[in-house]
């Protein structure tokens, strides 16, 4: 493995710079379709643009925002080959956690971003593959029973600890990054939790509008 202190730059660094690209503000920009941020919530993930009524688009998003986190992992992966296990571990979370800070806090959208739930998916996928598959099922199955895409994201982030410490039994490196990225993914949705809370949580399928600091804020997307 080359110099430590430089993969540690490398995957820290890269992964923030990658995560920090805001595909959703990318795809509908280059369509002539607006900007999400001027839609629903406001939001820049997949849930928001596809208010815009272009699920090409939307899909874009949705693939664009988990594929960086997987790539800042899988740079990781290819960066420390040979080295011990717990090193390895500990790159992939630090590359891991670093894109979906960049996704969250992104510098080139003076660090407004997402809500990171997207990119969650993309680095769990990459980064522990079942805790991943099985957090995503958790999104699916409460998306299906409730329709509402905030609850979905908050059961899959506060259950993907578990799945890593007691299903899957995932190296520690790895249940924090789950701890992590859950604990972020719940700060974000403050208002969500209130509105369901309040049972005023909107549901799957909401149309566009101009974009309201109260309104919605997508969580299945990013």
């Amino acid at each position: 493995m080359p110099n430590q202190v430089l993969v540690i730059a490398i995957v820290t660094i890269g992964g923030y710079l990658l995560g920090s690209t805001p595909f959703g503000v990318i795809s509908m920009r280059l369509a002539g379709a607006g900007d999400p941020r001027n839609l629903g919530s406001g939001n820049i993930g997949a849930t928001n643009v596809l208010r815009s009524g272009r699920k090409d688009l939307a899909l874009l998003t949705l693939l664009g925002d988990g594929g960086k986190g997987a790539v800042a992992v899988l740079v990781a992966v290819m960066l420390t080959r040979g080295a011990p296990d717990a090193v390895r571990h500990m790159m992939v979370a630090l590359a891991a956690g670093s894109a979906f800070l960049g996704h969250l806090f992104p510098v080139f959208l003076r660090f407004k971003g997402g809500k990171g739930v997207s990119t969650f998916f993309g680095t769990l996928l990459a980064a522990a593959f079942p805790v991943g598959l099985a957090a995503g099922a958790t999104w699916l199955a409460m998306a299906f029973l409730f329709r509402i895409s905030s609850l979905a994201a908050l059961t899959a982030a506060a259950l993907a600890p578990v799945f890593a410490l007691l299903v899957f039994h995932s190296p520690h490196a790895l249940v924090t990054l789950t701890l992590f990225m859950g604990a972020l993914i719940f700060v974000r949705h403050q208002e969500n939790i209130r509105r369901l809370l309040k049972g005023q949580e909107p549901r799957i399928g909401g149309g566009s509008k101009p974009a309201d600091p109260s309104a919605e804020s997508p969580p299945g997307a990013p």
